[in-house]
């Protein structure tokens, strides 16, 4: 892989099982597997996708619900192994995909920032040395030993992106995360976002505000049904997603 390219995708597949029947618990579930009668369908959610990205790039990831979007960046993360194919990533990588994954509901604000910082490998000291710097981003300060369970969504959301972006990655990997809090924090977000992108991090965006690509990107990708109808200038990518191109 040259030297500037970061990530390379050849062929990538991801295929899913699909339980062809509902159930309403493991109970069923369980019943229906010792019966044999637990049957699934085969769902391919990427399709023989190749990609390469290269350092210092923006790319916005566009499409419709469904299309494989998410599971690209998932694939991309290292969170799904795809079914088929190659993924090669040459960096670091910040996945702000779940903000709040891995947050423990019963635990204070206070003791999930050392939580959440673990999952995403900082150590204690780390944390300690930017524990403040956390806290008062997210503006969390007068809530730091309730428990979360008792928090919005919207203060879990805020929390989980202040912890996930206190260090630079070498890519950031963003899944429809921005829009946390209120109007001023959002445009603490888009701040902090356009610090890190300038540092030449590597930007993989997948958003439904195509005003929020035009601003994050320079290139895009469009999806549809699993694979790569177009890859380069976010406007012709645009234009085809809006006249609803599709593989042919």
């Amino acid at each position: 892989m040259k030297k500037d390219i970061v990530i390379k995708l050849d062929n990538v597949t991801m295929n899913f099982n699909l339980a062809q029947e509902q159930f309403s618990g493991l109970k069923d579930l369980f019943i229906m597997f010792t019966k044999g009668k637990l049957k699934f369908n085969k769902f391919s959610a990427l399709k023989n996708v190749s990609l390469e990205i290269r350092r210092g790039e923006s790319w916005g990831l566009i499409g419709e619900n469904g299309c494989g979007k998410s599971t690209l960046l998932k694939v991309i993360s290292g969170i799904y192994r795809p079914s088929s194919g190659s993924v090669t990533v040459n960096g670091s990588i910040a996945p702000l995909i779940e903000l709040g994954a891995g947050f423990d509901l019963e635990l204070t604000a206070r003791e999930n920032i050392f939580l959440n910082g673990a999952v995403l490998g900082y150590s204690k000291k780390f944390i300690r040395q930017h524990f403040q710097e956390i806290v008062d981003f997210a503006e969390l300060g007068d809530f730091l030993d309730l428990p979360i369970k008792n928090f919005s969504s919207g203060m879990i959301a805020r929390l989980g992106f202040s912890i996930a972006t206190i260090v630079k990655a070498d890519i950031l990997v963003i899944d429809e995360i921005l829009a946390v809090g209120d109007a001023a924090f959002q445009e603490k977000c888009h701040k902090r976002m356009q610090e890190i992108m300038a540092s030449g991090t590597t930007v993989l965006f997948v958003s439904h505000d195509a005003d929020q690509v035009r601003k994050m990107c320079d290139k895009a990708v469009y999806l549809s049904g699993g694979e790569i109808v177009y890859k380069g200038n976010i406007e012709e990518a645009y234009k085809l997603y809006e006249l609803g191109g599709k593989i042919k």
